[in-house]
């Protein structure tokens, strides 16, 4: 399977004082502002860091599903919290914190099929930084 999915950003201004907008071919981010404040000092809008994230969290999410279902299970729900860290220019670490409730499995072979949903995640193997992984299992 192959496809290409669109984004777009506009910046107008310096990199302190400017400010942008982030729009997606679905529509779901339109317009979206960004800028110098909602990245490093919290203000109303996003970041990239967050995008990342989100998008990092809903692919393993989704790529632990499939694997999961491979081997018979079927997750009542996979909730995913990603921290993505900025140091001094760089993206250097990724925390995803898994939270599982799948009915039938146990713990060791929810973990085994997590880190594997980790390395073959396509946003996984996309970034060059440090990717962790916590797993916790309510069943």
């Amino acid at each position: 399977m192959k496809f290409t999915r669109k984004a777009q950003a506009q910046w107008k201004g310096s990199g302190k004082e400017g400010t942008g907008h982030l729009s997606t071919a679905s529509n779901v981010l339109k317009e979206t502002p960004y800028s110098f404040h909602t990245r490093f000092e919290d203000k109303q809008g996003t970041n990239p860091e967050e995008l990342i994230g989100a998008a990092h969290a809903g692919c393993f999410a989704m790529q632990l599903s499939f694997l999961l279902n491979e081997d018979g299970f079927t997750a009542n729900s996979l909730n995913v919290n990603a921290d993505v860290t900025f140091e001094d220019g760089s993206i250097t670490q990724i925390v995803l914190d898994l939270e599982g409730d799948v009915p039938n499995i146990d713990c060791e072979k929810f973990q085994q099929i997590a880190r594997k949903a980790k390395e073959v995640c396509p946003i996984s193997k996309l970034l060059n930084t440090n990717i962790q992984l916590k797993i916790s299992l309510n069943n």
